[in-house]
C-alpha cells in the first residue's frame, strides 16, 4: 500500500522536473526565427532557381527524410535517370525528395546541417510569407553588389510586384539546371574595386532534367514560387503538406537548438567568419578522404619527416649523414653506462676519414676504442689507428680485424688525433 501511494507521487514529480529541463530547449526550436535569423538561415541557398528553392524548403520540413534519403543515395550510387527516380518514387518518398535526387549534392549539404534545415522548415510551416520576404532581401542585396547577374547558367528577371522589386532565377535552358556555389559571408556586400563581382558565383555541372518535366506531382514543370502571393507552388498548386507524407521506419533525428554566432550575417555582419565555419556548399572531408593533408605551419599539424618537433629531444644523425662542416657531432640520446665499453664493429672495412674543420666528421660508426667511458662523459669516437704507419701495433691491419680482441686496449705507442 506504501509503496503503491509512494510511486504515484514521484511519477507526477518526476515529470514537472523533465518538463522543466526540456522547456528552454523545446522554445528555442518553437520559436518562430527573427528576419535577421532567416536571412541567416537562407542565405546559402537564398540564390538557387525558384524551383529548386521551392523544392529545398518544402523538403526542409521533413529533417528525418533528409538523412534518410541521403542516407539511400549513398547506398544506389548506381542509380542514374529515370531509374533514380522510379526507384525514389517505390520508396515513398516525398515528392520533393524525388526531385532532388538528381542533386545528390545539394541533399548531402543540407544533411550535413540538418539543423539549419529544420529550422527553414519549421519556419516555412509557420510562415511561408516570411521566408518568401527574406529570400527576396537576400537576392536584393546580391543584385547590389553585382553578383547576382544573368549568364550563361542561369536569368535574373527583375520584377515589379506592389511596389516592390521581385529578382526571380530561372535556369537558361529549361532542361539543364546548374547549381550556384558561393560563399555567403561575401556574396551579399559590395566587393573590393578590384574584384568582379560576377566572379563571387560559380556553378556546379549542369544537370539534365529533361527526365524530370513529366505531369507528375514530383515533375519539374510543376514546382516554382508565386512571389506576389509569397507561397510556394507545388504540381500547380499552392502547397499546403503532403498528401501523403512520408514515415520514417527508424526516426533517430534530435533536433538542437541553431547557434546563430556561428552563421554568417551574425548581427548585419556579413563579413563575419566564426572558427571553423565552413560554407555548406563545401563540406568538411571525410575521414581518408584526399583533402585531409597536413598543411605545415598550422596547428594540429604534424611535423615533417626530419624536423623535429618544438620541445623533444633531436635524435643523432643516421649513419651515412655527416655533420656540416664546423658542427661537431651530436652525443647520443643515453650515453653508455660507466664500465660499458663501446659496441665493437661488425669486421667491416672502415677506411679512416680526415676529419673537418671544427670536429669530427666520421660517416660511419668509428672502430671499438676498447676503452669505456667515463661516468658523466658522452659518447664520443675514440682514438683511431692511422693506416700504413709503422708505429701501429705490429700484427693489427688497417682494418683492425687481427691480433686483437674487442674492448682490448692499442698498445702505448698508438698515436691519435686530439679529440675536438
Amino acid at each position: 500500500m506504501w509503496n503503491k501511494a509512494r510511486s504515484m507521487l514521484i511519477y507526477p514529480l518526476a515529470v514537472l522536473i523533465g518538463l522543466q529541463v526540456l522547456a528552454p530547449v523545446v522554445s528555442a526550436q518553437e520559436a518562430m526565427p527573427t528576419p535577421q535569423e532567416l536571412d541567416q538561415l537562407l542565405a546559402p541557398v537564398a540564390l538557387y532557381p525558384d524551383a529548386l528553392l521551392s523544392q529545398i524548403t518544402t523538403a526542409s520540413t521533413n529533417p528525418q527524410e533528409i538523412l534518410d534519403v541521403n542516407t539511400w543515395l549513398e547506398h544506389n550510387p548506381g542509380l542514374t535517370g529515370p531509374a533514380l527516380t522510379d526507384a525514389a518514387e517505390k520508396q515513398g518518398f516525398d515528392p520533393a525528395f524525388i526531385a532532388l535526387v538528381n542533386f545528390p549534392q545539394v541533399l548531402e549539404m543540407m544533411a550535413e546541417h540538418v539543423d539549419d534545415y529544420a529550422a527553414i522548415g519549421r519556419a516555412f510551416t509557420a510562415d511561408q510569407g516570411a521566408v518568401s520576404a527574406s529570400i527576396q532581401r537576400l537576392r536584393a542585396q546580391a543584385y547590389d553588389s553585382g553578383a547576382l547577374r544573368s549568364n550563361p547558367q542561369q536569368t535574373v528577371n527583375l520584377q515589379q510586384s506592389a511596389g516592390q522589386t521581385i529578382y526571380v532565377i530561372q535556369p537558361a535552358n529549361p532542361t539543364v539546371v546548374y547549381v550556384p556555389q558561393y560563399d555567403p559571408t561575401v556574396v551579399y556586400v559590395r566587393p573590393a574595386p578590384t574584384v568582379v563581382a560576377t566572379s563571387l558565383i560559380s556553378f556546379h555541372v549542369g544537370i539534365g532534367i529533361g527526365a524530370l518535366v513529366v505531369d507528375r506531382p514530383w515533375g519539374w514543370g510543376g514546382w516554382g514560387w508565386n512571389w506576389g502571393a509569397r507561397r510556394v507552388y507545388y504540381n500547380h498548386g499552392y502547397w499546403g503538406g503532403w498528401a501523403r507524407p512520408y514515415r520514417p521506419p527508424h526516426p533517430w533525428y534530435r533536433p538542437r537548438p541553431i547557434v546563430w554566432a556561428n552563421r554568417p550575417g551574425y548581427r548585419g555582419n556579413w563579413g563575419y567568419r566564426p572558427p571553423h565555419y565552413r560554407p555548406p556548399y563545401r563540406p568538411a572531408p571525410r575521414p581518408g578522404h584526399p583533402g585531409n593533408r597536413p598543411v605545415p605551419g598550422r596547428p594540429g599539424t604534424p611535423n615533417r619527416p626530419g624536423t623535429p618537433s618544438p620541445g623533444r629531444p633531436t635524435p643523432n644523425r643516421p649513419p651515412g649523414q655527416p655533420s656540416k662542416p664546423g658542427t661537431p657531432n651530436r652525443p647520443p640520446a643515453q650515453p653508455n653506462k660507466p664500465g660499458t665499453p663501446n659496441r665493437p664493429d661488425r669486421n667491416q672495412p672502415r677506411p679512416n676519414r680526415p676529419s673537418g674543420p671544427g670536429g669530427n666528421k666520421p660517416s660511419r660508426p668509428e672502430q671499438p676504442s676498447g676503452k669505456p667511458n667515463g661516468p658523466g662523459t658522452p659518447n664520443q669516437p675514440g682514438p683511431k689507428p692511422e693506416p700504413n704507419r709503422p708505429d701501429n701495433d705490429g700484427g693489427r691491419n688497417q682494418n683492425g680485424n687481427r691480433n686483437g680482441r674487442p674492448g682490448q686496449a692499442p698498445p702505448p705507442n698508438q698515436s691519435s688525433k686530439p679529440q675536438s
